[in-house]
């Protein structure tokens, strides 16, 4: 497998695009303004390509926060992309297309996931998706994009989430998420008076929500709550594992936040783990999997580029992944791994 990055501060697509042929697949990630007119240049350039994009910043080992960045597959893989519409209130109905896309692509266990972007809706689109993800024993990462727009081949779709299949037919795929969160202690807070619609949290143990994150963390008004988010999400215990629940916004007594919480989930608080050990930590395991990359394709969230771009340790972040291969990703606001929508996350696709 090949891939080719190319990137453009002023969103140019022949600037992006230079040296570019005969791509098998276009993914892209484009600043707002320029959103619309990129996809439709695109298609014109590479007309019939299969292509997936969405709003959003971008990077290799450096991170551009405008522009046009294009990532290409022009060899060694099989392909097909399509389109779920309606995710926010029928996101079953074209589950349909990405099956037949399965039969027809004819998916291996290791060396074949999906690249998504989402308007929206991500948790819904991902539990709607579960059982054929685990049928085909898929690998997925994925992004909400900014703007409530994605692309698919030259036309733009709101509410929706854009896909593409890649069979990697030299070698094997595989997905990675990594977290910079652990536990602060061993305390447990049982979820209560949940809103799943909203991604409200009503109550912690019996007590207002807003109350025992505040007692927690001695954030004392609603904005030190939201910036306290940044060094202490909550988390959700799954097993061994750890999902981040980012706090949104307050709302009277509880709190809002960017993944849905069930009642009786078990929650805990985070905080931060030294990042650049944990770059390392992603590296090894990495390394330890694979003898040859070809390309890494991620996402890493926006709080975690807050946090990281405060510290000043964003690009030495990103250019300790990219020591491992070509890599490339986009900064997005929420991730998808495998079946799992996660918060404050970086996840990845690796290729062999």
């Amino acid at each position: 497998m090949k891939m080719f990055n190319g990137k453009s501060t002023s969103a140019n697509v022949a600037e992006a695009s230079r040296g570019l042929a005969a791509p098998k697949l276009i993914i892209f990630t484009s600043d707002a303004d320029h959103f619309d007119k990129n996809v439709a240049e695109i298609e014109e350039k590479f007309p019939g390509i299969p292509s997936i994009g969405c709003v959003g910043m971008s990077y290799d080992a450096s991170i551009q926060e405008a522009g046009l960045s294009i990532t290409a597959f022009t060899e060694g893989v099989k392909v097909r992309t399509g389109v779920l519409e309606k995710v926010s209130t029928m996101p079953a109905r074209d589950v349909g297309s990405l099956e037949k896309d399965l039969d027809e692509i004819k998916p291996g266990k290791e060396n074949t996931a999906i690249i998504d972007f989402c308007a929206g809706n991500d948790a819904a689109v991902l539990t709607t998706l579960r059982s054929l993800l685990d049928r085909y024993n898929l690998q997925v990462m994925g992004a909400t994009g900014d703007a409530g727009k994605v692309s698919l081949n030259g036309k733009v779709y709101e509410d929706a989430m854009s896909y593409a299949v890649i069979k990697n037919e030299g070698g094997k795929v595989k997905s990675y998420k990594e977290n910079i969160y652990e536990p602060m202690d061993n305390r447990q807070l049982i979820a209560s008076k949940t809103d799943k619609a909203k991604y409200y949290l009503g109550e912690l143990n019996g007590r207002s929500a807003k109350q025992v994150y505040m007692d927690l963390t001695g954030a004392k008004s609603d904005k030190e709550i939201i910036d306290q988010t940044f060094k202490n999400p909550l988390g959700k215990m799954i097993g061994n594992d750890v999902c981040i629940c980012s706090i949104k916004d307050v709302a009277g007594s509880g709190l809002i936040l960017y993944r849905q919480i069930n009642d009786s989930d078990i929650l805990t608080l985070l905080e931060m783990k030294n990042p650049m050990e944990v770059a390392e930590q992603t590296v090894s395991r990495i390394k330890n999997d694979f003898s040859k990359i070809s390309g890494i394709y991620s996402v890493n969230c926006i709080f975690r580029y807050l946090v990281l771009k405060e510290r000043g340790e964003l690009n030495t972040y990103l250019g300790k992944i990219a020591q491992l291969g070509p890599s490339c990703g986009l900064i997005g606001f929420g991730e998808h791994y495998n079946t799992q929508f996660v918060n404050q996350t970086m996840t990845c696709i690796v290729f062999e």
